[in-house]
């Protein structure tokens, strides 16, 4: 396994919407162990192949507790059915640091999805999880979450990350 780079903002290949898996191999199953690595090491819940700059339809979860322990999830190809129940959630990721703000985000959804192997699959997602699924699909559809902003706080963030730059120079 290996720690991968994680893009950050405004990096361009975080804009390439991601191609669909089509071969299920241990390359793949590789980039699924290395996303889950990653995501650990840096830390954070979930994690989009197209942050690492690998523009394929994969990303990885997890939004278990010290209470429930580790709840792994992989999603190659994976599709939002039935959203329900919008609301303001506080949001952050790991290709946008040191910043969070609250987004527009369905609270309810199934997920239709397959795993590294690619065996279909389909799941009820509700709170962090279901987010967390939409974050991530929005990864993969070339999208940001500072994307769902309003224009005067997505000025904000680009003014703080200015200045964060211009301090790091």
């Amino acid at each position: 396994m290996a720690l991968l780079t994680i893009l950050h903002d405004p990096d361009p290949r975080l804009r390439i919407k991601a191609k669909p898996v089509a071969s299920f191999d241990a390359k793949l199953k590789r980039l699924v162990e290395d996303l889950f690595e990653t995501m650990y090491d840096a830390p954070g819940v979930g994690l989009a192949a197209t942050q690492v700059a690998v523009p394929l339809r994969v990303a990885v979860m997890d939004c278990g507790s010290d209470e429930t322990g580790p709840q792994k999830l992989v999603m190659v190809n994976p599709q939002i059915l039935e959203p329900a129940d919008r609301q303001e959630m506080e949001e952050g990721c790991l290709s946008v640091p040191d910043y969070k703000d609250k987004v527009p985000r369905f609270n309810r959804l199934r997920l239709k999805a397959l795993d590294e192997h690619g065996k279909p699959y389909e799941l009820e997602a509700e709170g962090l999880l279901a987010q967390a699924i939409q974050h991530e699909i929005d990864h993969l559809d070339g999208k940001l979450y500072i994307d769902l902003l309003s224009s005067l706080k997505r000025e904000r963030y680009k003014k703080k990350r200015a200045k964060a730059e211009k301090h790091a120079a």
